[in-house]
């Protein structure tokens, strides 16, 4: 459970040099605050500063902060955790503050910001505040622009937040094998105006990939594109959150991909604008209607669109393969064959063999197979009407009129009125039209041969006419 008033503070872990802490200005380390649920936590209203409308970060949560003498004082610890996927199974990440992604930092354009960054890695580590506008110092690059971080030692970050949009941060130290083991968060800076661009509900996550082999709990960092679980916040479907909205609720969804390969994310029942990248609010008159906003590695986007339409909505990534869960690679399809007397001799020597793919994936989902420790089924999780049969990026937009403003709680399944939900045809069905062309042309031929004139050219150069 993630508590934002009560967090603690280790004390006499990290040591600080008298010349770092006069430089910050800071007279002593902010308190360090440290989340292990997997839960969603809605935050609430800024206790100080200047008010903001904060965001809620999917399965994740949003980092604390101090202020000193005007400046917003925040403290990210880089660590190795453990990340629990989805209900059974977790992973040997590295993050920050107990969590892989690490916690939401908010602020508001304007903000003098100092960020404490404590390594209890067991290698150097550095971050980069992808996106900002910042001293070329406080980049975050070990080696161009500042020393790394050695394990133990703490560096402060201070600038200021020059522009209001949606940032990362990620290590610029060893980053295949830090990015690959879970190391980044996401950043908002909110604009000096409550009211610019103001939403009803803001949601944020960063897209992830990790190549975990079935049985273990430790990614493959040296993985090129080969990755079998794909996630939100480091959650897996039926893991990840729903996001729940009230009907005519004005809703942004802000997605980051620090992932090796693009995602186009997909939203049924609604179109959406984008209305932000990275590099800032897209101007009014270059927003154009979508279903699907394809995200490139480095890159954010914020989708708006408002919730007009009630019920159970998926919200999912469309590269099929990134739907499913671990056990998807190396799989031989099956479809078609009857492999039931193969099946019964492979049973005399392993028991537990099971027909995979013979009418298709879909009812692997419904299989109680057996599986190694720590490992999810390819496809699961159920709904209203049976089993869903998704994994990795998936999740559903549920959308309710009776949900109340500020109100995140899960309404349970949409009810559909009387009417409006397909139904199984049980009437007689037209005898279908066959071809009886033996080659199924669309124009056959009635027999005649064809008769033309042929032109041959013979290896002299000569042609002649037959």
């Amino acid at each position: 459970m993630v508590s934002r008033r009560d967090f603690f503070k280790e004390a006499g872990v990290v040591a600080l040099s008298a010349g770092v802490v006069s430089r910050a200005g800071a007279a002593s380390l902010p308190e360090a605050a440290f989340a292990s649920s997997a839960a969603t936590t809605p935050p609430p209203l800024p206790p100080n500063g200047r008010p903001f409308n904060p965001v809620v970060t999917l399965n994740g949560w949003s980092l604390p902060w101090r202020m000193n003498k005007g400046v917003k004082e925040f403290h990210l610890v880089a660590e190795p955790v453990v990340r629990e996927l989805a209900p059974g199974m977790k992973a040997n990440l590295w993050g920050y503050n107990g969590q892989s992604p690490g916690p939401t930092i908010e602020v508001v354009e304007g903000d003098r910001v100092r960020i404490f960054v404590t390594n209890r890695l067991n290698e150097a580590t550095s971050v980069h505040w992808h996106g900002q506008r910042l001293p070329n110092g406080m980049d975050g690059v070990s080696g161009l622009t500042q020393p790394p971080i050695a394990p133990g030692k703490t560096f402060v970050y201070e600038f200021e937040a020059r522009r209001a949009g949606t940032f990362m941060y990620h290590p610029h130290s060893d980053e295949m094998v830090q990015l690959a083991m879970g190391m980044m968060g996401f950043w908002v800076t909110h604009p000096k105006d409550p009211k610019f661009m103001r939403v009803d509900r803001d949601f944020v996550f960063l897209l992830n990939n990790f190549d975990i082999e079935p049985g273990s709990a430790t990614p493959k960092v040296n993985t090129m594109l080969d990755f079998n679980l794909f996630g939100f916040n480091s959650r897996v479907f039926p893991g990840i959150d729903s996001m729940h909205v009230r009907q005519g609720d004005r809703v942004r969804v802000r997605v980051g991909n620090l992932t090796m390969t693009n995602h186009p994310i997909h939203m049924h029942g609604h179109e959406f604008m984008v209305t932000g990248t990275d590099g800032g609010w897209t101007p009014p008159l270059s927003r154009w209607p979508e279903v699907t906003v394809d995200i490139g590695v480095g890159q954010m986007r914020a989708i708006e669109f408002d919730a007009n339409e009630p019920g159970d909505w998926s919200f999912h990534c469309h590269k099929s393969h990134h739907t499913m869960n671990a056990m998807g690679h190396q799989v031989p399809t099956m479809i078609g064959v009857d492999h039931r007397g193969i099946a019964e001799k492979i049973n005399q020597l392993v028991p537990d063999y099971m027909v995979m793919g013979e009418k298709g994936m879909a009812d692997m989902a419904e299989m109680e197979m057996p599986l190694p420790d720590n490992t999810l089924p390819m496809m699961s999780g159920q709904g209203p009407f049976g089993s869903v049969a998704m994994g990795g990026m998936f999740t559903i937009m549920k959308v309710r009129k009776e949900q109340k403003p500020g109100d995140y709680s899960n309404p349970g399944w949409y009810q559909q009125p009387p009417g409006t939900r397909a139904w199984e045809w049980t009437g007689s069905l037209p005898e279908p039209v066959k071809n009886h062309s033996a080659g199924g042309q669309a124009m056959p031929s009635e027999g005649k041969a064809m008769e033309g004139e042929l032109n041959v050219r013979k290896p002299s150069g000569h042609e002649g006419h037959h």
